[in-house]
C-alpha cells in the first residue's frame, strides 16, 4: 500500500524528471546557435556604433558613416521602414530625439523624413539606398533590423537592396523573426542575435522577456554570431553560445580605449562609439 512518503516521492522524481527534460530542450535545441563562422573574415572587425558621429555629425548620417569610411572602420548602422515602405537608416521608433517631431518614423512617408534636420545640422535621415551607395564596399557593414513585433515586411524589402550591393555586410536584430524572416531571402548571409537582459531593461518578467532573456529564442533565429550588452559578458546564455557552441562575439557599446583592449583580449568584434568626432 502506498504511503504518502512514497506518493510525494514519486512527485518529486516525476518533477525532477521534467526539469531535466527541460533543461536537455533547453542546453541543447531552444538556445544551440547555428554558429557558423562568416565567408569572409573581414566582418569579424569592429563597427562604429551608427557610425563615427560626435559634435556637429548626428549618428546615423551620410557624415557619419562618410567618416567611418574615411578613418576604415566598419559601420554598425539601424533600418526601419518608413509610412510608404522606404528601407530609412534610424535608430527610435520615434523622432523626437533627434529631430523634435513627436512623431513616429513609420507615421512619415521617405519625402517627409528627409525633410527633418538630424539633432539641427544640415544632415537629413537617409534612405538604405543612400547609405550603399555612399559606402559603396568600402568598409563591411552591419546592418541591425529594428522592430518589437511580429511585422516582419522590413524583410524583403532590406533584403532586395542587400541583394543588389556589391560589398560585405552582416546583418543583427533583438528580434528572433526578423532573422528568420530574412534567411527566407539571404540564406548565406551571416546573421547575429542581439542580446540582453530583457527582464532587466523592460522591468517586466512576461514570459517573453524571460524566454528572450534565457536566449530560448535562438531556436527560431538559430544565429551565427552573439551580439551582447557588455554587461552580460558572463551571463550564463553568453558563455553557453560564445564558450561551449564557439558563436562568433560581438560586444556593444564601447565607448573607452580600456573598454576596447579588454574586448579585444577577450576575442571581441567591438561596436564602439568615439567621443572626439
Amino acid at each position: 500500500m502506498w504511503t504518502m512518503i512514497d506518493i510525494l516521492l514519486g512527485v518529486l522524481s516525476v518533477i525532477a524528471a521534467l526539469c531535466l527534460i527541460f533543461a536537455l530542450i533547453y542546453l541543447l535545441v531552444l538556445i544551440r546557435p547555428c554558429a557558423k563562422k562568416p565567408k569572409k573574415n573581414t566582418l569579424l572587425c569592429d563597427y562604429a556604433h551608427r557610425g563615427l558621429h560626435g559634435k556637429e555629425i548626428p549618428e546615423n548620417s551620410l557624415a557619419a558613416f562618410a567618416l567611418a569610411c574615411e578613418k576604415g572602420y566598419g559601420i554598425e548602422l539601424d533600418v526601419q521602414l518608413s509610412r510608404d515602405g522606404t528601407v530609412m537608416v534610424f535608430h527610435d521608433a520615434t523622432l523626437s530625439r533627434m529631430t523634435g517631431k513627436e512623431k513616429k518614423l513609420c507615421e512619415l512617408n521617405a519625402e517627409e523624413l528627409q525633410t527633418l534636420s538630424l539633432a539641427g545640422t544640415a544632415e537629413k535621415i537617409p534612405t538604405f539606398a543612400e547609405v550603399l551607395s555612399l559606402v559603396n564596399g568600402r568598409v563591411p557593414l552591419l546592418v541591425e533590423l529594428k522592430g518589437e513585433d511580429f511585422d516582419t515586411s522590413l524583410c524583403e524589402k532590406t533584403a532586395a537592396l542587400l541583394s543588389a550591393y556589391g560589398g560585405d555586410f552582416c546583418i543583427e536584430s533583438f528580434n528572433p523573426l526578423l532573422i528568420r524572416d530574412m534567411k527566407k531571402y539571404l540564406p548565406d548571409a551571416f546573421y547575429g542575435i542581439l542580446y540582453t537582459n530583457v527582464c532587466r531593461e523592460k522591468k517586466k518578467n512576461s514570459l517573453l522577456n524571460i524566454a528572450l532573456t534565457l536566449m530560448a529564442t535562438n531556436i527560431l533565429a538559430r544565429p551565427d554570431f552573439i551580439a551582447y550588452d557588455q554587461r552580460e559578458r558572463h551571463s550564463f546564455p553568453v558563455k553557453l553560445t560564445t564558450k561551449f557552441y564557439r558563436a562568433p562575439k560581438f560586444v556593444w557599446t564601447v565607448r573607452t580605449e580600456e573598454m576596447l583592449a579588454a574586448a579585444h583580449q577577450n576575442g571581441e568584434c567591438v561596436i564602439f562609439e568615439k567621443n572626439e568626432f
